[in-house]
């Protein structure tokens, strides 16, 4: 994977283009952008109706777990932040697959952080009161918090990697009779563990939901809630043809991909050193404040029908 495929901007979905499609015609003179317009047109109405449809998260897998280090023996591994296998859709409809588990190693990024600026960025993402920021589920089902902790969070984004060459015309200032050009571009993702410095009781930097039309008990104040919340549901922010950049959601840190996907919240428990330093309690994540996009067959399950 390039420095370039990493830019959100590789993607001609990112810019959110308007649906125009290229009217062919015989004898008619094509190049390369035709047929790359041909697919951006197919991918972005595919993209628009799944984003609208599903409005970004997780539609299965992608349970993100806490693996501790095993120093010998045939599963020796190093400590680490683990993502099973699944499949998420982001804002801008675009599907990110885990084919095979995916896994993030804690020791290295956590000295990398606190070796980028002194440890002020893990300083500031320390905290005491962890409840404040996590689930009630985390709490009823995992015990008690941590007393300090780290908080980070997981993202996945969709990237598109290189895959193969085939010969073709030089392009640019150049002149060549080998010259080979990306014959593939496969749809991949990258994994991120960020730091989530800023939260307080006013804000705690995780998903919002929505309206839950569950705790509406009243069947008629329900049916026009839902009502209300589909008219007011096209978004400001990602309409095709915008010239303006995504607004980024609650769960964005600065300089995260807004289109990237919150996955889980990881609590690494420290002790009160300046800077913050790994103690000998076990890593919390916490899987629940996500978005979730149930399949259909769950929903009717779920409904009875």
């Amino acid at each position: 994977m390039s420095a370039l495929t990493r830019e959100p901007q590789a993607d001609p979905l990112y810019a959110r283009p308007l649906p125009e499609r290229p009217v062919y015609a015989t004898g008619m003179l094509l190049d390369a952008s035709d047929f790359a317009d041909e697919q951006t047109y197919h991918r972005g109405r595919l993209a628009r109706a799944l984003a609208q449809l599903a409005g970004g998260g997780t539609l299965a897998g992608l349970r993100v777990s806490y693996q501790s280090a095993i120093e010998a023996g045939p599963g020796q591994r190093p400590e680490e932040i683990r993502v099973e296998p699944g499949v998420a859709v982001d804002r801008l409809g675009r599907l990110i697959e885990l084919p095979r588990p995916a896994c993030l190693r804690l020791v290295p990024w956590f000295a990398a952080q606190g070796a980028v600026d002194g440890g002020d960025s893990l300083r500031l993402a320390a905290y005491g009161g962890l409840d404040r920021f996590t689930s009630a589920r985390l709490v009823a089902e995992g015990g008690a918090l941590p007393a300090r902790a780290v908080v980070a969070d997981v993202f996945v984004r969709f990237v598109g990697c290189a895959q193969g060459y085939t010969p073709s015309f030089a392009t640019g200032p150049y002149d060549a009779l080998d010259a080979v050009a990306t014959s593939r571009l496969r749809d991949a993702y990258e994994l991120l563990l960020v730091l989530r410095p800023g939260l307080d009781d006013a804000f705690d930097g995780l998903p919002d939901r929505g309206l839950d039309l569950a705790a509406i008990a009243d069947p008629t104040e329900r049916q026009a809630r839902l009502h209300d919340a589909v008219l007011d549901a096209y978004p400001p922010s990602g309409r095709a043809g915008s010239p303006d950049e995504l607004e980024p959601l609650r769960e964005h840190p600065d300089g995260v991909d807004r289109s990237a996907v919150y996955l889980a919240r990881v609590l690494l428990p420290v002790d009160a050193a300046d800077p913050p330093v790994r103690n000998a309690e076990a890593v919390r994540v916490d899987n629940w404040r996500r978005r979730f996009v149930p399949a259909i067959s769950m929903i009717s399950r779920w409904i009875g029908a």
